[in-house]
Order: structure tokens, then sequence, then C-alpha cells
């Protein structure tokens, strides 16, 4: 396989685009080979779902638009970033037990912790975010340092 396989995709910030998200990224999973039912789909089908719902919920209508970039690097980790325009980075709020919401960024360090991966959140040179995951490709050696949570606040140079 290349060392390095990429899909992007734009979509606007509508409740309809998270399932279409979480095709796009399968689609690209199924092309370099990790079967629909691998757990690891699962897993990043999941984690694609929150990531999305969060671009499309916390941004205020603010970023119209959110994209989603999956890259396989060298068969070894597969990174999954949501972009959105949005200043704001997200935080973890407290959920009570009656809320329906508020658990999407705990649910995904959880899975990333599982998988021994790294959650990732960075500004954009425009002003925006990215939320970022990384995880081991199956057969791969664990190259991803486990459970580590990084939230960059330089700002981007112009």
């Amino acid at each position: 396989m290349a060392d390095h396989l990429e899909a992007s995709v734009t979509l606007p910030s509508d409740p309809a685009s998270v399932s279409a998200a979480r095709a796009h990224v399968a689609g690209a999973l199924a092309e370099w080979g990790l079967p629909p039912d691998a757990e690891l789909c699962d897993t990043i089908r999941l984690i694609v779902s929150e990531l999305a719902t969060n671009a499309v919920q916390h941004t205020f209508g603010q970023s119209p638009t959110f994209t989603v970039d999956v890259v396989l690097i060298r068969d070894e980790r597969v990174h999954i970033g949501v972009t959105d325009s949005h200043p704001r980075f997200p935080k973890r709020l407290p959920a009570a037990v009656q809320q329906d919401n508020g658990r999407g960024l705990v649910i995904i360090r959880w899975l990333t912790a599982e998988c021994g991966g790294r959650l990732r959140i960075r500004p954009t040179r425009d002003g925006g975010k990215t939320v970022a995951v990384e995880l081991p490709w199956p057969g791969a050696a664990a190259t991803v340092q486990p459970t580590e949570t990084v939230i960059a606040v330089a700002q981007p140079e112009p």
C-alpha cells in the first residue's frame, strides 16, 4: 500500500451531514482494506459521528461548513480530523444524568484511549480549529503514545 493515503470531504453544518461524513470515512477505510465489520471501523464511525455532531451543534451557525479528513500513514496510523471555522475550542461539559447531550468529547477520549490513540485539538490559520484523533492501524506496531490528549493553544503564524 502507499505510504500516505488520504480522503477529505467538506460538508454543510447541517445535522444531515453527520451521516454523510460517517459514510465518506467508512468508504475510504474500506478502499484501504479495513473490513466494514472490523471493530476499528465501528470505533472510527462512532468517533466521526461525535466529531461531526459537535461541529454542527456547537459552532452556533458561525461555521457554515466543516471538513472531515482521514489519512492512513504507512499502514501504521490512521488520522481522523474534523475542522470547522468556529474559534471556540471544545470543552468537557458537566452532563446531568437526565441530559441527552454533553458527552461527545468524553466518548471520543474514551474510544481513543481504548485503542491506544491520541486526541489533539489545534487552531487553524483562519481562526477555527481541528479536532483530530490518531489511532494505530490494524497489524501495525503501536507507534502512538496511548491515552494522550493534547490541546494546542499556540496561535498559528500568519
